[in-house]
């Protein structure tokens, strides 16, 4: 992941360098790399939409099939291919191509250090063996470690060069007057806070707004147990989450669900499943007419031919 994370720290330090606020600048990576993954959710939401449409054929192949688990899988995939559906390109393959945006985002925040502020790596080792007695933490396995450091600097005075040491501490590493790299604590409650009551406030929306959705488009999965569980699930857990890790990856948590949340909203109003139903009916119809196009002009030559001989 090494690349990535090069790639993705000298964007985070370009922003740094342009806002003067590591905070802001997390926001704005967040809000480009969504922005670099609009075409695969545009792609999600036209699938939503296909497959909402292909739903009442698919419920009487079932129907037509009821025992039969195989014959339903081969005529639900021929349903699929005559339709030009395909579940992957519309479902996992996205998914899977956020995958290295999402970890080259999460690896940055976890190593401004190493990654934004280009120190040495000698240096950061060093740190991160000194911080073991300095701090009394483990470093082992300890991904949040720069984060302590920086949080932390002038304990490890002694330990750097004047010119590393201003480099650290010149860092802006507060937004909103919260230290980014300080932990919230359920037993003390603080001005930190605020990171996981945003977190689980905007998951909740997020959340919601996809139950309601989902009510909308497919009523018999909206009543599934599991539906439930999800939209207060999922809140609930980026509470948890975000009183384990510090506040800077609280951030980007939070900016990550908010600049979703609005996006998914946005995608629903331009690309709404009965919007685009119409418009796929349409295309089809469109090319039905080509194909009978062709075919009867296909069959006028053929006729034109036999006639001339």
């Amino acid at each position: 992941m090494t690349f990535l994370y090069n790639i993705f720290g000298y964007v985070l330090r370009e922003l740094y360098e342009l806002v003067d606020s590591y905070g802001l600048a997390l926001i704005l990576l967040t809000f480009l790399a969504r922005l670099i993954m609009l075409p695969s959710s545009i792609k999600q939401q036209q699938g939503t939409a296909k497959m909402q449409r292909l739903q009442s054929k698919v419920r009487k192949i079932q129907q037509q099939y009821e025992g039969d688990q195989r014959k339903i899988q081969e005529e639900t995939q021929a349903l699929y291919s005559r339709e030009g559906y395909n579940p992957m390109g519309s479902g996992c393959l996205p998914l899977l191509l956020q995958l290295p945006i999402i970890y080259g985002l999460i690896g940055v925040i976890y190593k401004p250090l190493t990654y934004v502020l280009n120190i040495p790596e000698d240096v950061v080792a060093k740190l991160t063996k000194v911080a073991e007695t300095v701090l009394d933490i483990s470093a082992k396995n300890n991904r949040t470690i720069e984060l302590s450091i920086i949080g932390n600097i002038d304990k490890f005075k002694d330990y750097l060069s004047p010119e590393i040491f201003k480099t650290i501490s010149d860092f802006d590493f507060e937004f909103l007057s919260m230290p980014l790299g300080e932990t919230p604590s359920v037993k003390q409650f603080n001005i930190l806070w605020i990171v996981p009551v945003l977190s689980f406030v905007s998951n909740l929306a997020s959340s919601l707004f996809m139950y309601l959705r989902q009510r909308e488009t497919n009523p018999a999965m909206a009543k599934n147990p599991s539906m439930g569980c999800m939209t207060f699930g999922m809140p609930l857990f980026s509470l948890f989450f975000t009183f384990q890790f510090p506040v800077g990856v609280g951030v980007y948590w939070i900016a990550s669900s908010l600049i979703a949340f609005v996006q998914t909203v946005i995608l629903n109003l331009i690309y709404s499943p009965k919007k685009t139903i119409t418009r796929l009916m349409v295309d089809e119809t469109v090319q039905r007419r080509s194909k009978e196009e062709n075919i009867k002009r296909m069959v006028s030559a053929t006729n034109k031919q036999k006639d001339r001989k």
